[in-house]
């Protein structure tokens, strides 16, 4: 018989977040679904589920966040699974973003990150066991124009989690990220994607370019969300989860090129690489 497990998954208004919560509540186990606001909205759309407990989360505050695990635990008494999806695109320039659109993308999805796994490790850590699963991206794997500073964070979800998968595997907790490719969600929709008001002719033929490709493939995208939470709960109920999983075509020939040309760079440089070592080593 299946152990009923309790889910604690950020941003489940919308996107990833709500096709998980409703996966995660059809499979029998207990959601903590966090939103910015409305929760009545989130209740009501996922039909006053028993088994969901909706409470009110700005991840950029650190003490709510705390108050949202503490709401999470009196509610279902443990939490075995956090989903850090909460989370927004910025479609721009390197050059083009401002330092507060910097921060801003950055405060939410690293930061925000960060609140809400420091608010909820001391009780997988009490009860030694538990998993987190942080959600990355494509841009997360391999850099492409238009998404440098959204990637940055994304590539800093991908090392955070390493780190901490390897500090938690002595407690018996689980770190995975998730690099989702294109999915057909509201992501490039203006709820959750900002394009910088800044826009410098000069990047017309690359990031100008990455413009036009958003607004075309929007709800057009390869990926099939429903699919995707379905790999949530597989990966959720594996006894050996991994560390790294990329979800869509897109993703995974992405990196298998990003790591060819990678492997070419060291083939091409490789006296310089390895000509650097001390004498003495």
């Amino acid at each position: 018989m299946k152990t009923k497990k309790t889910w604690f998954i950020t941003g489940a208004g919308k996107g990833f977040g709500f096709d998980i919560t409703k996966a995660v509540l059809n499979s029998g186990d207990n959601v903590v679904a966090t939103v910015r606001n409305n929760p009545e909205t989130l209740e009501l759309n996922l039909g006053n589920h028993p088994n969901l407990h909706v409470v009110v989360l700005d991840i950029t505050n650190e003490i709510q966040a705390k108050k949202a695990a503490v709401s999470g635990i009196a509610k279902f008494g443990k939490i075995d699974v956090l989903v850090n999806n909460a989370g927004y695109g910025l479609l721009s320039a390197v050059e083009e973003a401002t330092s507060q659109e910097v921060f801003d993308n950055f405060n939410v999805n690293v930061f925000g990150v960060l609140n809400v796994t420091r608010a909820i490790l001391p009780f997988m850590r009490e009860k030694r066991s538990g998993h987190i699963i942080n959600i990355s991206s494509i841009g997360g794997l391999k850099a492409s124009t238009g998404w440098g500073v959204y990637g940055a964070t994304k590539f800093a979800i991908e090392g955070l989690t390493e780190s901490l998968a390897q500090e938690l595997a002595p407690l018996g907790i689980y770190a995975t990220v998730v690099a989702p490719g294109f999915f057909r969600t509201n992501f490039l929709d203006q709820s959750s994607l900002i394009r910088t008001e800044n826009v410098i002719n000069d990047y017309s033929e690359t990031v100008g370019e990455m413009r036009k490709f958003a607004t075309s493939a929007n709800r057009n995208q390869p990926g099939d969300p429903k699919k995707l939470a379905a790999a949530f709960l597989k990966l959720a109920s594996s006894n050996k989860p991994p560390i790294h999983l990329p979800l869509g075509t897109d993703t995974l020939e992405r990196f298998r090129n990003k790591t060819k040309d990678f492997e070419q760079d060291i083939a091409n440089w490789y006296d310089t690489i390895v000509g650097t070592d001390h004498d003495d080593k």
